[in-house]
Parts: C-alpha cells; structure tokens; sequence
C-alpha cells in the first residue's frame, strides 16, 4: 500500500468545490419533521423557556406558524397535545377525546395543508395525573397490556382526524402490534406507524417535560424506557417492532446514540427516524450562548452526524428554524 508522500488527501480537500464534490449533502427540509405542543383554547402562544424559538400554542397560532414552515419546504410535522391538568385522570383518557388538541390541530392542518405529512405522538404520559405512560397497577407499576388498550384507542382517533401517522412513544411491550392491529380493525390499513422502537431512558428529556407537563409525579421510566448501558436489548426492542409490523423504527435521542443507529442501519431496511430532542436542542443553543461556538456550524455539523450514521428522517426543532441554520450555512 502507498503511502505519503505518494498519497496525499489534501489533494481531495484543498478547495471549496472540490469538498463539495465529495461531501455528503446536507439533508433537506423535506427530510425534517417540526415537533410542535398544542393546547386548548385560542391565541395561545407561551413561549417554553427551556426550548428558546420553540411554544406550546393553540390550533389557531399553530396554523400561522405553519405557513412559514411549510413555504421553508419542511415536509412533515409531529404533533404532542396538551390538556388542562383537571381533565387528566388515572388512565389518560383524554388522550383519545376526538374534541382534543390534537384531533382539532389534525384536521385543520389536513384542511389547510394537504400536502404536508402529519405525525402525532401516541402517549398519555401528559394526560394521566400521575405522569406515566399508562395506567399504573395497585402496586405503583405501569400496567403495560392495559396501557396497549388506551394507546390503541389514541392511535384510532388520531387516525380518524386525518394523521398520515401515528407514533406510540410509550415503550410498551406489545404496544405495535396492539396500535397495528386496532388500525386495521377499524379501517386505516394505510396509516402508516412510525414506533419509538428504541426510546431511552435518558437525561436529555427535560426541557421537553417542561414543555409538555408530563414528568412523572413519582419515580421514572426506567423501568419500560431503554437502558442506555445495554446495547443488545436496545437493538432488540427496534428488532421486535419491526417484527410487530412498524413502517418506521426511531431511535431517541440521537447525538448520544450514534453508535446505536448506525448499528441498526444495518440490520433492516425499514426507514429509521432520529429524534434530535430537546435536551440536544437547548445544549447548542447555551453552547452558542456563552460563546463556546457559532449555533450555525454547531446544528449543521450534528444534523450531518445523524445523516451520516444512517438517519432517514430527522425529527428536530431545528426545522423551524431551517432556513436561519441551514441556508446560511
């Protein structure tokens, strides 16, 4: 094998288009999907303090802010709703009320914006009153085939309102094939379901639970979110999912998780979706903040690792914000 100095890579690198013909493009704003809050009621716009350019809003402030991010060309939005804490219960079940936030944000999207993909989160965490995933046991546990029952309820209703998919974040065992199979039932066989196949249980999540009012009265989710110390059983979970009949895996979080998607990448050839999440978002932001970097260059080179390592589909609050980090760059 030759080595310097006949062989130089500097010669393949040493100006602008030559990188650039060599380079890896950078994902475009059809392979972005914006994650927005909504709540009830109008004029709604609360800026999250956590998640700086991000708020929870009403369906009506929603759409205003859409039609910029749709004419950015973002392809896709994922949509998490919020309930006044009176209407949350033991079982979540406002999750499911076809009058709710999200139901009404579905359908007036689906109105205004037929070519845009909708998402929406399956999850009760943020309308049961004790903060979990599902209905808890006498013993404080999470009842995992009971909670399977109200997710796939969620998942219909979603459906009914128009989503073009539905993503149950829960970590239930079970919870694909139960959402897949309530679907088919109920005659969306074309609904496409997008599993948090692997969700970890991690640190990253809190400017999220911020914004969602959704931590855990009591204890955590360690017990049904993935233990970022064990490898194989993180790829098992996205494997089973697979097997239960997702369309779309997930990994989540991401920039801590590199490893972990390219590893995945090659072991099916289901599209994989990475969730860019809040803790991710807020960590450049403060970075950029005290001067430890330029925001820009820092959210591009990490949006590249993600494409990079084998991500189809980036979920990121970056993208609304895509033309500001993304054509500057």
């Amino acid at each position: 094998m030759n080595t310097f100095p006949e062989v130089r890579l500097r010669r393949l690198r040493r100006t602008p288009a030559l990188r650039r013909m060599f380079d890896m493009t950078m994902p475009g704003p059809e392979k972005f999907m914006w994650p927005v809050f909504v709540k009830e009621g109008r004029g709604i716009n609360e800026p999250i303090d956590a998640m700086p350019g991000q708020s929870r809003m009403s369906v009506d402030v929603l759409m205003k802010e859409l039609t910029r991010v749709v004419d950015m060309g973002i392809g896709s939005i994922l949509v998490f709703g919020l309930v006044d804490g009176s209407r949350k219960d033991a079982s979540g079940t406002a999750a499911y009320d076809e009058r709710g936030a999200v139901s009404q944000a579905i359908r007036c999207i689906r109105k205004e914006f037929p070519d845009l993909v909708i998402a929406s989160d399956v999850c009760v965490c943020a309308y049961t009153s004790h903060g979990h995933c599902g209905p808890l046991t006498a013993s404080g546990d999470v009842d995992n085939d009971a909670a399977n029952t109200v997710l796939a309820r969620m998942a219909v209703s979603h459906a009914a309102a128009g989503a073009d998919m539905v993503a149950p974040s829960a970590m239930m065992d079970g919870q694909v094939a139960a959402i897949r199979k309530a679907l088919d039932a109920e005659g969306f066989q074309q609904t496409l379901l997008m599993s948090y196949s692997t969700k970890f249980a991690s640190s990253m999540y809190g400017p999220f639970r911020e914004a969602e009012e959704s931590a855990p009265q009591k204890g955590d989710r360690r017990s049904y979110q993935a233990s970022f110390g064990d490898l194989r059983q993180a790829l098992r979970e996205s494997q089973l999912d697979e097997a239960e009949g997702a369309d779309i895996l997930m990994l989540k979080p991401s920039l801590f998780y590199l490893d972990i998607l390219a590893r995945l990448r090659d072991r099916t050839d289901l599209p994989i979706a990475v969730y860019n999440v809040s803790g991710e978002y807020a960590m450049l932001i403060a970075a950029a903040e005290r001067g430890w970097g330029d925001l820009g260059a820092m959210v591009r080179e990490s949006t590249m690792s993600l494409s990079r390592a084998g991500a189809d589909l980036i979920i990121s609050y970056w993208a609304s914000r895509y033309d500001e980090i993304f054509k500057k760059g």
